[in-house]
């Protein structure tokens, strides 16, 4: 019986932005990772423009074997949740997620930087483990900042993805445990079939016109 766990990948690139891969795992370890990429590459991807994910170390390190000259944007969402970690006083969590949100929120990468640079310092006494840790994470989710400003918002996240995960475990939650992993990829590749023709006749996620 299995109890499954599931990765996907969706890509920034116009020639395969209809296009998904899915595979069936029980773990997520770099190997998996791997061979999922090189699934990819296998079936033609190439083109990529960007990367967006969390900071999870399997896949960091498969992107980095298999893609390492593509641009890697850290999840902004999911970078102010782990922030929330590191504040030791409870009372100052509503006012470093406004400071981090004030930095993702930048017109520009300059700004991003200063924004950046000035809240390290205001939180270097108080809360140093805090500005220790913005100093070495936050700048990994500047890479948006990189493309067009009518793709920042979309790209700064991996809430597409997560959406889509949210949708996948609604549907096998109701399974619970599938004989096997084919039974699993079976209902997974039907859920996602389902979504890629909402996204084809649906308003577009991304408008690729610069």
């Amino acid at each position: 019986m299995l109890k499954n766990s599931i990765s996907f990948f969706l890509f920034f690139c116009p020639k395969y932005w209809n296009h998904y891969r899915v595979s069936v795992s029980l773990s997520e370890h770099e190997v998996h990772w791997r061979n999922f990429f090189e699934g990819l590459v296998a079936r033609g991807l190439h083109g990529l423009e960007m990367i967006t994910s969390d900071a999870h170390a399997g896949l960091k390190a498969a992107k980095q074997a298999v893609f390492p000259s593509v641009p890697w944007q850290r999840c902004q969402f999911h970078l102010q949740q782990n922030a929330s970690a590191h504040v030791t006083k409870k009372s100052k969590k509503a006012e470093v997620a406004k400071d981090i949100r004030d930095i993702f929120n930048a017109p520009n990468l300059n700004e991003a930087e200063r924004l950046l640079a000035n809240t390290v310092s205001k939180y270097k006494e108080l809360e140093s483990k805090l500005a220790h840790w913005m100093e070495n994470n936050v700048l990994e989710s500047f890479t948006v900042f990189k493309t067009p400003n009518n793709h920042q918002q979309k790209l700064r996240t991996s809430n597409m993805a997560e959406r889509v995960n949210k949708e996948i475990r609604r549907r096998t939650k109701v399974v619970g445990i599938f004989p096997n992993g084919r039974s699993c990829l079976r209902l997974i590749t039907a859920i996602l079939s389902e979504i890629n023709d909402d996204w084809i006749t649906d308003k577009p996620y991304l408008h690729m016109n610069r």
